[in-house]
């Protein structure tokens, strides 16, 4: 295990975290399988008062717990009733702020996300939260690990200059639609919405 990104990093807003993941690696070795992703697309949940954050109006359940803790745990949740998406908390403890990854571009143990998502599109593996998810054999397990040790961790990787980063607004929700937190890397074919 090469060094992880520190806790530090994690500790500030959403939006700057989002941003900054732009380029970062995603290490997962779930199942003893070592795949990698560099990530290449994220949305910031800005907590309380970001009406489609899980923790909007300062909501606490079982399910979002987690997004009340330490900054760089992971927070896993089911939706649609098929899928896991992986988050990462950000801001400080009792701010419920967090960063969906959305889309990683796949670096290494492509036949492990192969297999796992039953294609051999390399450009489809984790182009979606849903899809990185399951690459990286991401489920209710790692909900609340901490993402600076085995079997799921961040490292530095070479962040994303800002000429190559675009901002623009999230997508899958139903409120604060306009809201630009939605970074990615331009022109990468492996982001999920261009």
């Amino acid at each position: 295990m090469r060094a992880a990104l520190p806790p530090s990093f994690f500790a500030r807003d959403a939006a700057s975290v989002a941003r900054d993941l732009l380029g970062r690696l995603l290490v997962s070795t779930v199942g003893g399988r070592r795949c990698v992703v560099r990530i290449v697309e994220t949305e910031a949940y800005l907590g309380p008062g970001d009406p489609a954050s899980h923790a909007a109006g300062g909501r606490r359940t079982p399910r979002t717990e987690v997004m009340y803790g330490t900054p760089g745990l992971a927070y896993v949740y089911f939706t649609y009733g098929m899928h896991w998406c992986f988050n990462v908390v950000t801001d400080r403890v009792g701010v419920p702020g967090a960063v969906l990854v959305r889309a990683g571009e796949p670096l290494a143990g492509l036949a492990a996300m192969r297999a796992r998502r039953g294609t051999v599109d390399d450009r489809l593996l984790a182009a979606g939260p849903a899809r990185l998810a399951q690459a990286l054999g991401i489920g209710r397990a790692q909900n609340g690990h901490p993402l600076d040790r085995p079997p799921l961790w961040l490292e530095p990787g070479v962040p994303v200059p800002a000429r190559r980063r675009t901002r623009a607004v999230r997508v899958g929700i139903r409120v604060a639609t306009d809201w630009p937190l939605r970074f990615f890397e331009r022109d990468n074919p492996h982001v999920s919405r261009r």
